[in-house]
């Protein structure tokens, strides 16, 4: 886990009327791993709980999951991040972090450098669906957001950090 609290930011990102977002906070760990590889981040996440899912990139559109919490680790290079939609704010992100998002938190690569590899995980037995803010996805993803189950576990802290101490 980081080296202290310095190194964890808590955001908060309320429904901007297409984006559901969540009462929830977005919990960023700055360098998590410090020495990310792709490998380092699944046995992180699969060690905490999180299965490790895929490993990918960011989409560079506007979208969120209403099934489901997710978790995203910078496992190589850099890139900027717009969260809670296209009115919510920019994070510079480097090799070593991690973000958990709960559901319904808008995300967005604005870019990206070459080498930019996440790993992504979800809470066990979760699968994501992609819903892209358009007319029609809610009020059915509202419903599913709340129904989505609070994690046993936080995905770098195991069984303490704040995925749990803010999330419940």
């Amino acid at each position: 886990m980081p080296g202290n609290l310095a190194d964890i930011a808590i955001e908060h990102f309320a429904d901007d009327g297409t984006f559901p977002n969540n009462s929830l906070p977005v919990i960023i760990y700055r360098r998590a791993v410090a020495e990310p590889s792709p490998e380092a981040m699944e046995a992180l996440f699969d060690q905490n709980g999180w299965p490790s899912a895929w490993r990918y990139g960011v989409y560079d559109f506007h979208h969120f999951h209403s099934t489901t919490h997710e978790c995203l680790g910078l496992a190589r290079g850099s890139a900027r991040l717009q969260l809670g939609g296209p009115q919510g704010r920019v994070f510079e992100l480097v090799a070593g972090d991690v973000i958990v998002l709960p559901a319904g938190v808008g995300h967005k690569n604005l870019g990206s450098s070459a080498d930019f590899l996440v790993v992504g995980a979800y809470p066990p037995g979760s699968s994501a669906d992609l819903l892209k803010g358009q007319a029609g996805e809610r009020p059915g993803a509202d419903r599913r957001i709340v129904e989505v189950p609070l994690p046993k576990t936080d995905p770098v802290g195991g069984q303490g950090g704040p995925v749990l101490s803010n999330w419940g």
